[in-house]
């Protein structure tokens, strides 16, 4: 079969759980620069093998398609070749239960443009910045920090992921040691359904942000003028979020109308 739009190599693979990973490409030629939050296109041919545990396709792949979909890049800004991404099967998916099938070595198609609006550098220096992420919308976030955490001391940096257990909180270990690292960034994890280890959070995002957390812990302030809020993940948390945020004033930015709520939805 016809594999020659392939332009990139595996170099990494990794499981974080057996739905969960974490992968690392080396494609054959650089990209243009990108700007944190921003996603480019993962392709596979339908002929290719399909993981172990996924289940029967929904919409079988026609097997000379090359099935793309957009994904947001996890990489700091300086990696312009060796892009990271963080991905959730999909058993019965076309593209992502083909992926998870994917080995150090193996060739997989990248876009050659990197696009998107969900952006950090649109928000004003010195403003305080909150992102809100459930299951891998915590992928853009990692690459606003790898790239921007340094250049930003005047800016409080949170991040609060919302997960089942402890196992579904991909980049626990890199946000702590961040946590640990910067005084002006703060990690605040939070799970539904954590065992008797867990000695954090335990309640849905939007009960978190109910609760003023963010201005009794961090002395953040829901106020347009001061923080603006990146919101990714569930549609549901999406909207619970945006409707709290929406009684503070703030508007969704767009192409149209500027404002201090971004979002992308999944």
């Amino acid at each position: 079969m016809n594999s020659s739009l392939y332009n990139a190599t595996v170099i990494g693979k990794i499981m974080v759980t057996p739905d969960l990973m974490i992968l690392r490409i080396d494609s054959d030629e650089p990209r243009k620069e990108f700007e944190a939050g921003q996603h480019t296109l993962l392709g596979l041919y339908g002929f290719e093998q399909r993981s172990p545990n996924s289940e029967p396709e929904s919409h079988p792949a026609a097997p000379d398609s090359l099935i793309q979909r957009p994904y947001s890049i996890a990489s700091s800004t300086a990696e312009t070749r060796q892009l990271e991404f963080y991905i959730q099967q999909v058993k019965s998916g076309q593209l992502t239960s083909r992926l998870f099938n994917l080995n150090t070595g193996d060739r997989v198609f990248v876009g050659k443009k990197i696009s998107g609006r969900f952006r950090l550098d649109e928000t004003p220096d010195g403003s305080d910045i909150v992102m809100v992420a459930t299951g891998t919308g915590i992928a853009p976030y990692i690459s606003f920090l790898r790239s921007h955490i340094i250049e930003r001391p005047e800016s409080k940096m949170v991040v609060i992921q919302g997960a089942a257990h402890r196992w579904d909180l991909g980049y626990y270990s890199e946000l702590t040691f961040l946590e640990k690292s910067f005084a002006n960034f703060f990690y605040v994890p939070t799970l539904t359904d954590a065992d008797d280890r867990w000695d954090g959070y335990r309640s849905l995002i939007e009960e978190l942000l109910q609760q003023d957390i963010l201005q009794n812990e961090y002395n953040i302030t829901p106020d347009p003028e001061r923080t603006h809020f990146f919101v990714t993940g569930k549609p549901d948390m999406v909207a619970h979020v945006s409707e709290w945020l929406h009684d503070f004033g703030y508007s969704r930015n767009s192409l149209e109308e500027p404002g201090e709520l971004y979002v992308e939805e999944f």
